[in-house]
């Protein structure tokens, strides 16, 4: 064969090998698959068709970016400081009515302040609210709040709505507070209170009242409803431990709430225009074993903790919106469209297995708990061994070269439990840190600072790292071992 022949030869075969490549390789396709955190075609025997992702970078294949290979910029980079530390305590004290009150609540125990320790956060206006589960015996009130702008950093804090909404332990009443784990404030200026309804979950696990779902009015603070999970709905052992919403085009009356079963592996689908719920199982709400053990300080622990970060894509053209998640002991973060969990006839059957599906991986020591989406459709959530909060543009494929760190910090962001955006006009980023396994495992050092709320705006988070979405995306493409997932 001639030179010629030969050099032809071989541009065909290399052109016909990067055509292979590079629809995978990029993470961009004709058809963009589900492992980039897009939409697809439905199963034939499944819902609703899911068009083309809404998540294509602007300027399409013009604005592909860079290809050069960064994996391990996720894991080593310490962000920027961009965190401010907005509340702060050593030890978690409560307003009461007088400091008699309080002296008398010591003396009976009914208040043992190193117990407390505080778990979820998330803002409206002028306030931040904060929940203190009842994880030990000696936490008077479950659900609290503080004034914005700050007064004094560490000011003791004030149940919510007030003290008369708070059980005791002790011959709990069910139509009360019993222990609150996370809130979610939604765009109709409620605040939802997912309510576990379990006690002293470090000595003695105890299911005193059902779990239930709360709402409150924040303007006038009134309880608007009040929803027990049916008993056929809750497992032996059941911890519900996070709550979403979900709100189309303002209708408030027809928000669906999706509840979070971290012990059991399931998510429960509550209708707020129905007034009843459903749950809902998959495998990939499961945790994965290797992902199951941790390093924290000088700690070493293994939770097999499923399902847990829970967060809402925008709502796609043909109405439908995707839920992220991931097991708190995973790397990997997964999808699936909410019209497959809003079906209650789909999991009166055996649900739609093949509707769930990953979309990549935060690599090793990339456990998460919580996590929200931005107005600028750019994911934030915690990383919890890491001490730090990450990011990620929706419209680039989920991969670690396009995954972005806010930042890092062993002391002032250690162990970040609870993250939310917030809906003011300049929208923030709340997260909370409390050194939770030294409170489970060890004793915390009530001589220096153990829990932290820290805020910063989006704009400054998201500034200088991958997740602007003014950024290119990195397309080189590191495909993760099958551990690391």
């Amino acid at each position: 064969m001639s030179r010629l022949h030969w050099r032809t030869a071989l541009r065909l075969l290399a052109l016909t090998f990067l055509i292979t490549l590079i629809p995978e390789a990029n993470g961009y396709s004709p058809f963009m698959n589900n492992r980039h955190g897009s939409f697809s075609k439905a199963p034939e025997n499944g819902t609703s068709e899911h068009l083309a992702s809404p998540y294509i970078a602007p300027g399409g294949l013009a604005a592909l970016g860079s290809k050069q290979a960064n994996k391990d910029s996720f894991a080593t980079s310490q962000g920027k400081n961009a965190f401010e530390v907005i509340y702060q305590w050593k030890v978690i004290d409560f307003l009461y009515p007088s400091l008699q009150a309080r002296n008398n609540a010591i003396r009976s125990r009914a208040f043992i302040p190193e117990n407390n320790l505080p778990l979820g956060v998330d803002r409206f206006k002028n306030r931040i609210f904060i929940t203190t589960p009842r994880w030990n015996p000696g936490v008077p009130a479950t659900l609290s709040y503080l004034p914005l702008p700050v007064q004094d950093q560490s000011l003791p804090l004030i149940p919510y709505p007030d003290w008369s909404f708070h059980t005791t332990p002790q011959n709990a009443d069910c139509s009360k507070l019993v222990s609150v784990y996370r809130i979610y404030v939604d765009e109709c200026d409620r605040l939802w209170v997912l309510d576990a309804g379990v006690i002293d979950t470090l000595t003695n696990l105890q299911q005193v009242c059902p779990p239930k779902l709360l709402a409150f009015n924040l303007h006038t603070d009134e309880l608007l409803f009040s929803y027990e999970l049916p008993p056929e709905q809750v497992k032996q052992d059941s911890l519900h431990t996070n709550v979403v919403v979900d709100i189309r085009d303002g209708q408030c009356e027809d928000a669906f709430a999706y509840v979070a079963d971290v012990w059991r592996y399931g998510v429960t689908v509550f209708s707020l225009r129905e007034f009843k719920s459903w749950r809902t199982t998959n495998y990939l709400y499961n945790p994965n074993p290797v992902a199951s053990d941790y390093n924290y300080q000088d700690l070493n622990f293994q939770w097999s903790d499923g399902v847990f970060g829970m967060s809402l894509s925008p709502v796609h053209r043909d109405g439908d919106r995707m839920l992220f998640y991931h097991p708190m002991s995973s790397f990997t973060e997964f999808q699936v469209p909410t019209s497959v969990l809003q079906n209650e006839t789909i999991w009166q059957n055996f649900g739609l297995a093949k509707a769930f599906q990953p979309i990549g991986s935060r690599g090793k020591t990339g456990q998460s708990s919580t996590s929200g989406v931005s107005r600028e459709n750019v994911q934030f959530f915690t990383l919890v061994q890491q001490s730090g909060v990450g990011c990620w543009d929706l419209a680039k494929p989920y991969n670690r070269n396009n995954l972005g760190v806010v930042e890092k910090d062993l002391e002032k962001i250690t162990f970040p439990n609870d993250l939310k955006l917030d809906r003011e006009p300049r929208q923030s980023v709340w997260v909370i840190s409390n050194k939770l396994p030294v409170f489970l495992y060890s004793k915390l050092d009530y001589s220096e600072i153990n829990f932290r709320i820290l805020s910063t705006e989006v704009q400054k988070a998201i500034q200088g790292t991958v997740c602007d979405p003014r950024s290119p995306p990195n397309l080189a493409y590191n495909r993760e071992p099958e551990c690391d997932q």
